[in-house]
């Protein structure tokens, strides 16, 4: 390929490849054959996400789990007849087993998604896709060199509301889009938690694993309140990456730039850990995390109105063109209707509906957004090289270091 086609376009040409013909085949011929033939899938962390992840459909089942915690193992596997590991990388290493749901700490996606597309795998990862940018492209590529199926828990892509709703703010139902406003998404804090004795049977060594070591504390453990490791920076992006990475893909999606991104993002004044936070796009809209917007979508702003678009929900707002009383209702979870639409692609070997690059590009979003309230400044980035433009100082947070032996 000519060294002067840009990421931009390479991926653009990428993605209608995608979408026009199969990937290759699966590890195990079966995944693909018979209808009758079930896809056998096992589960990397099975914690509370895991257990809201086990709607397969029929076509599919669970044949075994991998967790760092022995405790776990006879509440999820009960009935089921799995297989059990407490090293992830033996169970990849099962040619019976032709994909994986990762579950795991946000601090683990990128090295088992990873380690799972060598392996043949393919994968539903969920959401957010990655710690830190760097992380999430190594993700990508993963995906694209082993010729993987990677769909990322970002459900509301299956939600005909929502999708209702986009369409609306595709088609300009409100006009053309100038301003969007989402919620104010915490960053995460440093944690200080002391230390406490490590319950029998879980191996809190491999549970840091490739985070720098930090005592155990079962506040720490849990994935939230009290406060749990969604609020701490060694583990997570805070609220920005876990529900931000909902909201902000409904808005690259809506925008038509979610395979793209800002050109420049800026904090406001305020606490370092909830300052308000503003992305411009090259098309000069601008996007407000402020506290407007709802936390799984957006408010957009129109030429002629206001339009919310939110999980299983859109609503014109008065001030704005009329829509049927009943576009105002929450419809249902459809996490069911996302593992069902990889099931499906795995056979099919066609891009899922949110597919690895999708949810890349929207914690990329997330991320942009914790940096620019680190840096406390105005930031350039290039979303195509995926980098500040001579800012090191900027760039020194688009990866973490990684604790030996658990590198990219």
């Amino acid at each position: 390929m000519s060294k002067h086609i840009s990421r931009r376009r390479f991926l653009d040409r990428c993605t209608k490849t995608a979408l026009a013909a199969p990937l290759i085949l699966g590890a195990r011929a079966g995944a693909q054959g018979s209808p009758n033939d079930r896809v056998n899938v096992g589960y990397i962390g099975i914690g509370r996400r895991a257990k809201q992840l086990t709607q397969l459909p029929p076509d599919a089942q669970i044949v075994a789990v991998a967790d760092v915690n022995r405790a776990r193992f006879d509440e999820f596997t009960a009935g089921k007849g799995c297989k059990q590991y407490t090293d992830y990388r033996e169970m990849l290493a099962d040619p019976s087993i032709d994909a994986v749901v990762v579950a795991s700490p946000d601090h683990w996606h990128a090295l088992h998604v990873i380690h799972a597309c060598r392996a043949g795998k393919d994968v539903y990862v969920e959401k957010p896709a990655s710690l830190t940018v760097r992380e999430g492209r190594a993700m990508v590529a993963a995906a694209r060199e082993n010729g993987r199926i990677v769909q990322v828990g970002s459900q509301q892509r299956c939600m005909p509301e929502t999708q209702k709703g986009i369409e609306l703010v595709k088609t300009g139902r409100v006009g053309n889009i100038h301003t969007v406003h989402g919620a104010n998404y915490p960053s995460p804090w440093e944690c200080v938690l002391p230390q406490q004795p490590v319950p029998e049977g879980i191996d809190w060594e491999f549970w840091l694993g490739p985070t720098f070591y930090h005592p155990y504390n079962k506040d720490i453990y849990i994935p939230r309140a009290k406060p749990g490791w969604i609020s701490f920076r060694p583990w997570s992006g805070g609220e920005m990456t876990g529900w931000g990475a909902h909201g902000l893909d409904v808005i690259q999606w809506a925008l038509g730039t979610d395979l793209s991104g800002p050109t420049e993002v800026w904090p406001e004044e305020g606490n370092i850990l909830t300052r308000p936070v503003t992305f411009r796009y090259p098309s000069g809209i601008v996007v407000k995390l402020d506290g407007k917007g709802p936390g799984g979508g957006a408010l957009f702003e129109g030429d002629n109105g206001q339009m919310v678009v939110d999980r299983a929900r859109y609503e014109i707002l008065p001030d704005g063109p009329k829509e049927p009383a009943d576009s105002k209702k929450n419809g249902p979870d459809r996490t069911a209707e996302n593992l069902k639409n990889w099931i499906d692609c795995i056979r099919s070997r066609q891009t899922p509906i949110a597919d690895i690059e999708l949810g890349h590009r929207a914690a990329t979003m997330c991320h942009l957004g914790n940096i620019a309230r680190w840096t406390g400044r105005k930031l350039t980035w290039d979303p195509e090289k995926e980098e500040f433009p001579n800012d090191a100082p900027a760039n020194a947070y688009l990866q973490r270091p990684m604790r030996d032996p658990w590198k990219l």
